[in-house]
């Protein structure tokens, strides 16, 4: 069966008249997940946004769903959408379900926005829609919807479909294991056939690009302190310390300042061959482009050595990254004082095949031991675990292909990327025979996480097109 390309006009239609008059809406919504606003609940914004979503999916055109929004006491709600096979449709009563994932919190606004533009604020110009969270990862729910109604008319319909929209994905699904333990029931005795996930990256907008593997994600908060207040640094300066030294002696432990190498063995791992193999047809196909995509100044020489080598590091070796800093005013606010502590936040990936907690049980040792010149040092760890692919199915790799020819007009790719989507590692593990199709419209300029995020609605709808096709796939 080949792929009908009438269906990208159906879904385009989806994007301009049903998707962005909500993502307006949602766009306006500070709903920030969870670990950058402690007071979530009583804000309401995470829930506002819930509601609003629970509302475009109760307007859709889907027979016998159900949509409810699930929430447990003290945790981020859960949209649940349960969508039962089509009439007619080639998937039998006992295919497992084919479950769809994104999310609806966002990170902060992290920066200034360019004129025009604001985090909460949506912009369209042209093909592009600005504002947090529509890329990552607002879109999701209506990309799943909009699929599942298109492949109810496509030949072989489409089996039992249950979408699964969560609000703490921003801050490591740290809510998610025990929605999946009280609605896993919903999911069967054996777990989804194929999972759809919503929240991942496209090297370019040129064809589908499918994920196979996502680094872990270790996160570490590093305190460091030594007087029980600030004193002036002209009468303390050369005798005490500064914490600010002290810890960068203490991350230099990790990552050698030098070159950006991490120098713990435990966070290493070695590239799989498909892997590698991958990485060399990415480079075959696009050349530099294939790592060029970061808005460098003038003059800044990237790290590694060749492109190749730029890719794998960005998807199979470990890095580095200070995220944040607390004790440390504003350089027009700072006095000549030496502060009384300085503390930090590291975002630290970690190979697929790396385990996440071992990882932070290193880290949380190195980090502790011998406090240097007996300053008071603690330490916060937490740890997610990366994702592998397993082997794809060769249903659905045709399903690929023959989507990504019909609605983009090119072959699919796949690559690693260098995020982490905690999800992803949690259905593997109690689900090891599902199949996974990772994929998602973060792409050139799409600036995830940075400011002036935007949404390439023709790739949205082209995407959306892609997964119709593959849900009238599944045997």
């Amino acid at each position: 069966m080949s792929a009908d390309p009438a269906v990208l006009d159906a879904a385009e239609r989806h994007v301009e008249e049903d998707w962005l008059p909500v993502l307006d809406a949602y766009t306006r919504i500070p709903c920030l997940s969870p670990d950058f606003e402690a007071e979530w609940a009583k804000s309401g914004h995470l829930a506002r946004a819930t509601e609003l979503l629970a509302g475009f999916a109760r307007s859709r055109d889907l027979p016998g769903a159900m949509v409810d929004v699930v929430q447990l006491d003290g945790l981020t709600p859960v949209i649940l959408v349960d969508v039962p096979a089509s009439q007619g449709a080639t998937a039998g009563a006992a295919t497992p379900p084919t479950l769809l994932y994104g999310h609806l919190d966002k990170q902060p606004p992290l920066g200034d926005w360019r004129s025009g533009l604001g985090p909460f604020l949506p912009v369209r110009e042209g093909d592009r829609l600005y504002g947090r969270g529509v890329a990552d990862d607002g879109y999701s729910l209506f990309c799943a919807l909009s699929a599942i109604e298109l492949a109810a008319g496509l030949p072989g319909g489409h089996g039992r479909c249950v979408v699964i929209i969560e609000a703490s994905e921003e801050s490591g699904s740290a809510h998610l294991p025990a929605y999946l333990d009280e609605l896993g029931d919903r999911l069967g005795p054996e777990g989804p056939g194929l999972v759809v996930c919503l929240d991942s990256g496209c090297l370019t907008y040129d064809r589908l690009w499918t994920t196979s593997s996502l680094r872990g994600l270790v996160a570490v908060v590093v305190k460091v302190e030594v007087l029980t207040e600030g004193v002036h640094s002209g009468a303390a300066g050369g005798v005490v310390p500064s914490s600010f030294r002290l810890l960068r002696r203490l991350i230099s432990r990790v990552e050698d300042e030098a070159t950006g190498e991490i120098r713990l063995a435990e966070l290493h791992a070695e590239v799989p061959e498909a892997r590698r193999r991958e990485a060399e047809e990415v480079v075959g196909l696009l050349g530099d482009k294939a790592v060029d995509r970061y808005p460098a100044l003038p003059g800044l020489r990237l790290s590694g050595g060749d492109t190749l080598d730029r890719l794998l590091a960005r998807s199979w070796a470990p890095s580095l990254a200070l995220v944040g800093m607390d004790g440390i005013p504003s350089v027009r606010d700072g006095g000549n004082v030496l502060r009384p502590f300085t503390a930090c936040k590291l975002s630290i990936r970690v190979p697929p095949s790396v385990d996440a907690r071992r990882a932070a049980a290193r880290l949380r040792e190195v980090l502790r031991a011998e406090p240097p010149e007996g300053a008071t040092v603690t330490v916060e760890v937490t740890g997610e675990s990366g994702f592998d692919a397993p082997p794809t199915a060769p249903w659905l790799e045709a399903a690929e292909q023959e989507a990504s020819e019909a609605y983009f007009g090119n072959p699919p790719g796949v690559l690693g990327e260098g995020g982490t989507i905690p999800f992803l590692s949690t259905l593997l593990r109690r689900f090891p025979e599902a199949q996974f199709l990772v994929t998602g419209v973060l792409g050139e300029d799409s600036n995830a996480h940075g400011p002036n995020e935007m949404l390439h609605l023709p790739t949205a709808g082209r995407l959306t097109a892609c997964v119709a096709h593959v849900l009238s796939r599944v045997p």
